[in-house]
């Protein structure tokens, strides 16, 4: 019993615990919803599609794996082997379709014509594209009402009003479109709203050429997706480059070197050194952004550290290769059990902390750390980590290859968790350098979908796609 402004009423307590059944009555005879059409929500559909369980695939974009798009000049670290979900790769082969070079390091492009488009096509009209999910909730049910709800089918509303029910939800709408800000505190720099500032990954050398070319730039994060702008703008002549990050080293930058399991991570960090060490890109450390602002002379940006010093930069051009947090705003009327540091699952917190872990050290896990106090619904790749930049799209296939054989009942697979990473070189052996670098450190996608990317320009087939 509880006391309250109108009297004294009854309260439900509940106890949370992973649910062996996901929904029954009516809602276990609707599809599983799957929001996202990126490698990761992909391979959802593929174990789907063997499990013989019927889903229906929403993706916001006007085209498959929309976000993807968005970098698809940049080459991913990881090859072909660690990129097709194993599922996926069964349903392709059966259609006639070849794999690519396992060793190939492809850029986004190929990952989507080579792999995502292909895979995407073996499901018909189960994949819907333009379908933006604007909330999900319960029919019929709010957040505060319990009894029978886990009973009652999932409601997921489309921005233009279409309301679609569904038995379960998986969420793998990805991260790529709520980027951090470029502010020290996790708070808009003073000036941020008023002044463009571009996220992380333009085509520096392609199709945004023209924008940086000669202009001074300033690079802000300390991830793989700050080296990468870095790298393609140190291609560009006459083009000054600033890179700035709140450390006091870029070492958990350069990372583990020749000691990278994934060669192309490794030298990433190289080349980046080099460009630093020989003056091409001028580094600031323990930069904190506080103010920018804009004039006929550039754009200022002022940093201000927790001592209250001072430093300052005028350039022409900004990217904020910050990083990126999950947008639970769809969620608001289901009830998640989310780490309030991370915005994770709370049960993943402790698995991928990026004061403990790098992507090479995340153990293996699956549907019980995955799962919420509202039964069928799973968020699932990037998203399931919240803010932290440790995710390998091979983590994201095995998520959704346990949660799948858990909305098939098969509770002995879903459990069997099994995963094996490459050591980053830096993840295990550098952990309390890397730990003190992180203290307010800006990071990029780091392992977001694309893994750590390496410009498109710095590869070429003659290489073995390795290096420049």
């Amino acid at each position: 019993m509880s006391d309250s402004c109108c009297g004294t009423i009854a309260v439900e307590i509940e106890q949370f615990t992973t649910p062996q059944q996901t929904t029954s009555g009516q809602a276990g005879d609707l599809p599983v919803v799957v929001i996202g059409a990126g490698p990761v929500g992909l391979a959802a559909a593929a174990h789907l599609t063997e499990r013989g369980i019927d889903f229906l695939l929403l993706e916001a974009g006007d085209r498959v794996a929309a976000s993807v798009a968005q970098w698809g000049h940049v080459r991913v670290f990881s090859p072909w082997k660690y990129d097709i979900d194993a599922a996926a790769r069964r349903l392709l082969e059966a259609d006639g379709w070849t794999a690519p070079d396992a060793d190939w390091l492809p850029v986004g492009a190929e990952l989507i014509d080579d792999y995502l488009a292909p895979l995407a096509k073996l499901f018909g009209d189960k994949v819907r594209l333009g379908a933006k999910v604007t909330a999900i909730s319960r029919l019929g049910y709010d957040r505060v009402r319990t009894a029978g709800r886990e009973e009652v089918p999932f409601l997921i509303r489309l921005e233009g009003g279409e309301e679609l029910r569904a038995r379960a939800v998986v969420d793998a709408s990805g991260t790529y479109t709520s980027p951090n800000v470029l502010g020290a505190s996790g708070l808009p720099a003073h000036g941020e709203g008023a002044v463009f500032v571009d996220h992380a990954l333009p085509d520096v050398l392609g199709a945004d050429r023209d924008r940086y070319e000669g202009k001074h730039t300033l690079v802000v994060g300390a991830g793989h997706s700050a080296a990468t702008t870095l790298l393609a703008l140190a291609e560009l002549e006459n083009t000054p480059i600033t890179w700035a990050i709140r450390g006091g080293s870029a070492g958990r930058t350069y990372g583990g070197g020749d000691a990278d399991a994934l060669p192309a991570r490794g030298v990433l960090g190289t080349r980046l050194r080099a460009h630093v060490d020989s003056g091409r890109v001028t580094l600031l450390t323990g930069f904190f952004t506080h103010r920018v602002g804009e004039s006929e002379a550039g754009i200022e940006v002022i940093s201000r550290d927790p001592a209250g010093h001072e430093q300052s930069v005028r350039v022409e051009r900004i990217v904020s290769a910050t990083g990126y947090r999950p947008d639970h705003s769809i969620t608001s009327e289901l009830r998640l059990d989310l780490d309030p540091v991370l915005g994770s699952p709370r049960q993943m917190a402790p698995l991928i902390d990026p004061n403990q872990h790098s992507c090479g050290t995340v153990p293996a896990h699956g549907v019980d750390e995955l799962a919420h106090p509202e039964p069928g619904y799973y968020a699932v790749g990037v998203k399931s980590y919240g803010r932290a930049p440790t995710f390998l799209m091979a983590t994201g296939y095995e998520q959704v290859r346990s949660v799948v054989a858990a909305l098939a009942g098969d509770w002995e697979a879903a459990r069997d968790v099994q995963l094996e990473l490459p050591e980053t070189g830096v993840c295990s052996s550098n952990l309390a350098e890397a730990q003190e670098q992180r203290v307010g450190l800006a990071t990029g996608i780091s392992g977001g979908l694309l893994s750590a990317p390496l410009p498109l320009a710095t590869v070429s087939a003659s290489s073995g796609g390795c290096c420049g």
